[in-house]
């Protein structure tokens, strides 16, 4: 069997290079790094996870604790965290937790500490002071995507700032008579999501000097299902179906889409739709959104996490980064039709 001895000797470089390259942990040249690579493919050689823990201390396992992960969005995230950990050599040991107290409590006062890991990623939870300080208590580099954490770094869009954009989109095309279709807000995800969608659109129509009342927003579910049911109430009346529509996800607006398809409402001549997110269906639909990358956002929480493991003394600011956003025109927005009678 082949050790680290012979893949240095045939790659022509000492064993502590080939032990950066194949860990992925320190500075290697792409052509040294594909020179090791290509040896150690060449004798079959394959690092020992055990051994390396030994000598290092660490197990290689990044924590992610997530609410959900039967949606897109958690998906994306979890693909982004998952391609940035392999990248570098850790592995991923997912928590998937329920805002009930026992099954947190489990977690992070059990699972994290019995089932060893390098680092923790906590992704849209807005976690209690006291679980806080258990996760800070662990000695180990943490990130947050979703939401500021106190003490934590954090990773995520500004949804107020996002859904401005998305109506401020419409607004420009002509629009006075908008309905935004958002989450509950008596049934908030973490970090208040659903209202700061709502006080995004509402800043909008306000700046605009266009008046608002409680018709002007409906609640649904995050989903296709939960559109299509709020865009049949909403659009088969007559005469409370508006020009456009800001649905506060890509899901929900496509949901309004289907709904209005079986209505017999041509979108955009009779409706604008608009939503959040770029989902993979947005194109599919010619969805106009405002793109965000929950996967890039993965990613980033991933590089702060390691680069702690990696860089000693380097640490990143214990505050909050926004991630950016950016319009993605398509065929579901176009200024609204002049109305007759």
């Amino acid at each position: 069997m082949s050790g680290i001895e012979d893949v240095a000797s045939l790659a022509g470089v000492s064993k502590a290079t080939v032990s950066r390259a194949l860990s992925g942990r320190g500075y290697v040249s792409v052509e040294t790094r594909a020179k090791v690579s290509d040896a150690a493919h060449r004798l079959g050689y394959v690092v020992s996870s055990s051994a390396s823990s030994l000598v290092t201390g660490r197990t290689n396992n990044v924590g992610v604790i997530i609410p959900r992960i039967n949606q897109w969005f958690f998906g994306s995230i979890l693909e982004g965290v998952e391609r940035a950990l392999l990248d570098r050599g850790y592995d991923l040991m997912l928590y998937n937790v329920s805002k009930t107290v026992e099954e947190r409590s489990k977690v992070f006062e059990y699972f994290l500490v019995r089932k060893r890991v390098d680092a923790v990623i906590a992704v849209t939870l807005e976690i209690t002071p006291a679980e806080t300080e258990r996760l800070v208590g662990l000695g180990k580099p943490i990130a947050g995507i979703g939401g500021p954490l106190e003490g934590i770094p954090t990773v995520s869009i500004d949804d107020v700032a996002a859904a401005r954009l998305a109506t401020e989109h419409l607004l420009l095309l002509g629009h006075r008579d908008i309905v935004h279709v958002g989450g509950d807000v008596d049934e908030q995800m973490d970090f208040h999501v659903h209202s700061k969608r709502l006080k995004g659109f509402l800043e909008a129509l306000t700046a605009a000097g266009i008046p608002h009342d409680e018709n002007s927003y409906l609640a649904t579910r995050f989903d296709i299902p939960g559109g299509y049911r709020v865009g049949k109430q909403l659009l088969g009346d007559p005469r409370r179906r508006p020009t456009a529509i800001f649905a506060a996800a890509d899901e929900v607006a496509i949901g309004v889409i289907l709904a209005a398809r079986e209505l017999g409402i041509s979108v955009p001549d009779d409706l604008s739709v608009i939503g959040i997110d770029n989902h993979p269906l947005s194109d599919m639909f010619g969805l106009t959104t405002v793109e965000q990358r929950p996967d890039l956002q993965g990613e980033h929480a991933v590089d702060w996490v390691i680069r702690q493991l990696e860089q000693p003394g380097w640490s990143p600011d214990a505050g909050h980064a926004f991630a950016p956003t950016r319009l993605v025109m398509r065929s579901s927005t176009a200024p609204p039709r002049p109305r007759t009678g």
